[in-house]
């Protein structure tokens, strides 16, 4: 499958299921109400049953002063700290559960469409799929991100030796040590940058075997590694679409950022343009999941499975000559062998 093919099955199969794109900004909304009534509102009534009085944070140099001093800062502020942590924690509790339950439901919705092209869009096939799919994905996130921590750690190892050989350089020759900073940091940069990639798009395609193999986490993880390893092109195509993502999330951000700068009005007249560049950053980053499943279905499930049993994908048409029908009788109707003739002139 080439990178236009997998593009070309991504949109149309998120383009065709847009309800996917609903979910996703419900989600959203739900959060931030959620984050005004678990949060916003029990900080205010804090305010109100403590009697705190925040006015001395007003200058610059009693907010140093209490930063300098955090045991003073909670002892005076306990009952505001405790409100706010308790609060902050049943909010990151429940967004995080809710988050991986619609993740688990856009996932199988995909996987499955994949699968099963002419399948549409249900909200009871969309719950299904999250209920099967939730407990997995949880334990796959936590695998993840225990990556993602060892990787962080690498990076850490690596910054601090830079730091030591620099540091070292500059009891020799300053002009030295200026130019091993400069060396070793854009080495960091690009080392950095090719494992984070490296991890999020393993992460990425294990999801797909997740799916599509019903692994467990470790070993569904390991099979995005060995895919990626096994398929350099796969690791690029991922490379491209995260940095699509990343350019237009910018541009998006460029847009929206400026009416904040509006004291007031510019936060009210800026909410329905963040809504909008939620649903936009949601409807690529569900893109960038179809073609990403698409592309690891046709590489490494399709591949192995039985012609009889190869389900159609996505993107094949009615009229398609890919279909198993077209090349099912070896000749075309109508047509006839032409057998030789006997007897002709030249045996004469």
């Amino acid at each position: 499958m080439t990178y236009s093919q997998a593009i070309r099955s991504g949109f149309r199969l998120i383009n065709s299921r847009w309800q996917l794109v609903a979910v996703q900004a419900g989600l959203m909304l739900f959060n931030c109400i959620a984050f005004f009534l678990m949060v916003i509102i029990p900080l205010g009534i804090a305010f109100v049953i403590f009697g705190l009085d925040l006015t001395g944070l007003a200058q610059l140099k009693n907010v140093l002063g209490l930063i300098r001093n955090p045991a003073e800062l909670l002892s005076k502020y306990f009952g505001l700290v405790m409100v706010v942590l308790t609060s902050l924690l049943f909010y990151v509790l429940l967004v995080t559960t809710l988050g991986l339950y619609v993740f688990g439901g856009s996932v199988g919705v995909v996987g499955r469409s994949i699968l099963e092209p002419d399948l549409k869009f249900s909200l009871r096939s969309f719950f299904a799929e999250a209920k099967k799919l939730f407990f997995p994905i949880m334990w796959y996130s936590l695998v993840a991100g225990i990556v993602f921590i060892l990787v962080a750690f690498l990076l850490g190892l690596f910054a601090g030796g830079i730091a030591a050989v620099v540091s070292a350089a500059k009891g020799q020759d300053s002009t030295l040590a200026l130019f091993l900073g400069i060396f070793f940091s854009l080495v960091l940069i690009l080392i950095g940058i090719s494992l984070v990639f490296g991890a999020i798009a393993v992460t990425v395609y294990g999801i797909a075997a997740l799916f599509f193999k019903g692994e467990g986490a470790m070993r569904s993880f390991r099979g995005g590694f060995r895919f990626v390893w096994d398929h350099q092109n796969a690791f690029w195509l991922y490379a491209v679409l995260l940095t699509v993502y990343i350019i237009v999330s910018f541009l998006v951000m460029l847009i929206v950022y400026p009416f904040n700068l509006i004291p007031i009005i510019g936060t009210i007249i800026s909410i329905p343009f963040q809504i909008i560049s939620y649903v936009i950053r949601g409807y690529f980053g569900l893109v960038i999941i179809a073609i990403v499943f698409c592309y690891y279905y046709e590489i490494e499930i399709r591949k192995d499975a039985p012609a009889g049993n190869r389900p159609v994908p996505a993107e094949t048409t009615a009229g398609s000559s890919s279909l198993p029908e077209d090349i099912s009788s070896p000749e075309a109707a109508g047509q006839e062998t032409s057998l030789p003739e006997k007897g002709g002139p030249e045996g004469d």
